[in-house]
């Protein structure tokens, strides 16, 4: 027969693995949802209500901060002509500063959005290092994310398929195009290529290598180079005196630019080339660069009326942003036709997008492959920075 202790002892026991049990049952999720978790984001209502929300992830602040501010300007330029023109809906943007390169902030700011109820879509994140990272937090809440800016081929690998999406080309299309104008229209064969040790750069510098490489009589140097640094003379020094094109494929225009000088007072005279980073009029402006960019349609007339309404500047970066926020757009309103709407419904819809070229500040059809990838004919544009700063097509 059992003590009377001993019969308390094990009434403690008993108590202490209950509680443990309801302890477990309330504790803190991991940032990875769980199956049940994601179907239940992907199959809860939202109600739409008069105002419908979406979330946009983009550098704020920080070094990367004159592109993201592009971007937001552009969504919010979206979203005004959306509210004007729409009497019985309206939309909201909530912003979060992605800091590019700081895909820490990045991810807190995918977990807000996440747990945020009234989001039904997300323009962004607007760096390919920041996609990855936001990945398991957004596509554990079901919720669509559309990239004006992230362009790593690998993106659309498959395993975010449904989940991203982006409205603009990747560096595989302008890698490819990138090598053709220097070995085809500059005709120059001696190419020095600088990543910037970030996912972005060393994916698209890579291309270029590779194609470049694959042409007779070129020869391609790589180097490297942290984004922290600012005096550039140890690796100046490494480029040879005959170098005809020093590729930069960089984020953050205002170092490219103390590059690019700090290039010249060297005394080293090869062409600078940029990627769509450095697509920053007002920032990287060195005469004689050049820069790839996105495709544009610079006869829209919504294109000449942003322009206008942002003092002359016509920040043609952030552009590809309003598209992501109309494309969500689009795709909210038929998710909430009849009130409410899952994250479900609105990737289905965003999925299905069909903006006609009437309506595409792109100069063509916006539509999208399984895989998130836009269909042809989106490219990419070469441009040449004249002595005055001012960006001018060339290819």
């Amino acid at each position: 027969m059992r003590s009377r202790r001993a019969t308390a002892v094990a009434a403690l026991l008993a108590l202490g693995a209950a509680l443990a049990l309801v302890a477990a049952a309330y504790a803190t999720p991991n940032r990875t949802a769980s199956p049940s978790a994601q179907a239940s984001s992907d199959s809860t209502l939202i109600k739409c209500g008069k105002t419908r929300t979406l979330g946009m992830s983009a550098p704020l602040t920080g070094d990367a901060a004159s592109l993201g501010q592009q971007q937001a300007r552009w969504a919010d330029f979206f979203v005004g002509r959306y509210n004007q023109t729409h009497k019985k809906t309206k939309l909201r943007l909530v912003k979060g500063d992605g800091q590019l390169p700081n895909t820490a902030q990045a991810i807190k700011v995918a977990e807000q959005f996440a747990s945020n109820a009234s989001i039904l879509g997300v323009v962004g994140p607007a760096g390919s290092q920041e996609v990855v990272a936001s990945t398991a937090p957004l596509k554990g809440a079901g919720l669509a994310f559309v990239s004006g800016s992230a362009t790593r081929t690998s993106l659309t690998d498959g395993s975010r398929s449904g989940y991203f999406f982006r409205t603009v080309p990747n560096d595989d299309q302008q890698g490819t195009r990138v090598a053709a104008y220097i070995s085809n229209t500059l005709k120059r064969q001696r190419v020095f290529i600088i990543d910037d040790e970030e996912t972005y750069s060393q994916g698209l510098a890579d291309q270029v290598e590779q194609v470049l490489k694959a042409k007779s009589g070129s020869t391609v140097t790589r180097d490297h180079v942290s984004q922290t640094v600012s005096d550039f003379s140890s690796l100046i020094v490494r480029i040879p005196a005959n170098t005809q094109v020093v590729y930069i494929p960089w984020q953050l225009a205002p170092k490219a630019q103390i590059f690019a000088q700090q290039l010249r007072s060297a005394g080293k005279s090869a062409l600078v080339f940029g990627s769509d980073g450095l697509f920053a009029p007002g920032t990287f402006t060195f005469a004689g660069a050049y820069v790839s960019a996105f495709p544009v349609d610079l006869a829209s007339k919504s294109v000449t009326a942003y322009t206008k309404a942002h003092g002359g500047q016509s920040e043609l970066f952030g552009l590809p942003s309003y598209v992501a926020t109309q494309v969500l757009a689009g795709a909210v309103d038929k998710a909430c036709a009849n009130g409410s709407a899952t994250r479900a419904e609105v990737r289905k819809f965003v999925a299905q997008t069909n903006i006609p070229k009437k309506d595409s500040l792109l100069g063509f059809p916006v539509r999208f492959k399984s895989s998130g990838e836009m269909r042809a004919p989106a490219n990419f544009g070469i441009f040449r920075i004249g002595a005055s700063g001012k960006y001018a097509r060339v290819g």
